[in-house]
């Protein structure tokens, strides 16, 4: 990553914007929110060079930002790195031991960056069997930690990968983590390529869940792949938005009706750099 490759992607997403430009645009865009990015589509670039990769980040357009600091770099050091830039990290992680264990040192961390949210995307368990008891451990923790992040000002959400859609009486484990946590302490974010790859439909948990959900990663699965329950999934399968499986018109609208107001683009594909351009072009140039 140099300064040459930034400025050579800054002219390649201008040009896509230019040509997409062209083409009459008819109807109200879909997607109104303000440009999101999940840290780890870039996780093969942060530690080669920080703040070329924020330079990049700035340059396609992206205010928000969902991750931590990167490893080196002080909380507070990487907070400063964002504001020169004009992006606000809206969302940081946490690990599910390192959160249960101690939540006011997660508290503290997600201070340092601005946070508003912290969101967990994994829960301990045996590979391709998330049980009862897996779930039930996980509303009691996030119930306790999501009051202590509640009493700071920090909302929780729990970030669905998949396994959580195993069946369970007349619906599945998730229904059952969503309708035993206090929403007063414990939300939620969606992350659709996760969602359809456990059996779910993205759409219809939005309908049935609402405002519980706060955050969204945008993403596609390719068309043609079989979901399963093991919350994973080759790298190829993750595809350009609106290339894939999922209805993303559908997906968008129905998120705007829950409330969801933050949306972060995550390509786990290692075509990162010319997907997330076809992606924003794509939300870009959506319309009703």
């Amino acid at each position: 990553m140099n300064k040459r490759a930034y400025l050579l992607g800054a002219l390649t997403l201008s040009l896509l914007t230019l040509s997409d430009g062209f083409a009459q645009k008819k109807g109200k865009p879909v997607y109104t929110f303000p440009l999101g990015i999940e840290s780890y589509t870039y996780r093969n670039w942060f530690p080669k060079n920080v703040e070329a990769t924020l330079d990049t980040i700035k340059a396609l357009g992206f205010t928000e930002y969902e991750g931590g600091a990167p490893r080196g770099i002080a909380p507070e050091e990487f907070k400063k790195m964002l504001d020169q830039r004009g992006i606000k990290l809206v969302a940081t992680g946490a690990g599910y031991e390192s959160i249960v264990k101690d939540p006011e040192a997660v508290v503290k961390n997600a201070k340092a960056l601005g946070a508003s949210y912290v969101m967990v995307a994994w829960i301990p368990h045996q590979k391709g069997n998330f049980t009862l008891e897996n779930a039930k451990k996980a509303v009691e923790d996030f119930n306790r930690v999501g009051k202590v992040l509640a009493d700071n000002g920090l909302t929780l959400c729990y970030h669905n990968h998949g396994f959580e859609f195993q069946p369970y009486q007349n619906g599945t484990l998730f229904d059952y983590m969503v309708q035993n946590t206090d929403p007063r302490y414990v939300s939620f974010e969606m992350d659709i390529l996760w969602a359809q790859h456990g059996g779910a439909d993205p759409v219809q948990l939005l309908k049935k869940y609402g405002n519980r959900w706060k955050l969204m990663h945008l993403k596609d699965l390719k068309k043609g792949i079989k979901g399963d329950l093991t919350g994973g999934t080759p790298p190829e399968n993750d595809v350009v938005l609106g290339d894939g499986q999922l209805d993303m018109p559908a997906i968008l609208k129905e998120a705007k009706k829950a409330g969801i107001k933050h949306y972060f683009i995550e390509d786990e594909s290692n075509k990162e750099d010319v997907q997330v351009r076809q992606s924003i072009a794509y939300l870009k140039n959506l319309r009703e």
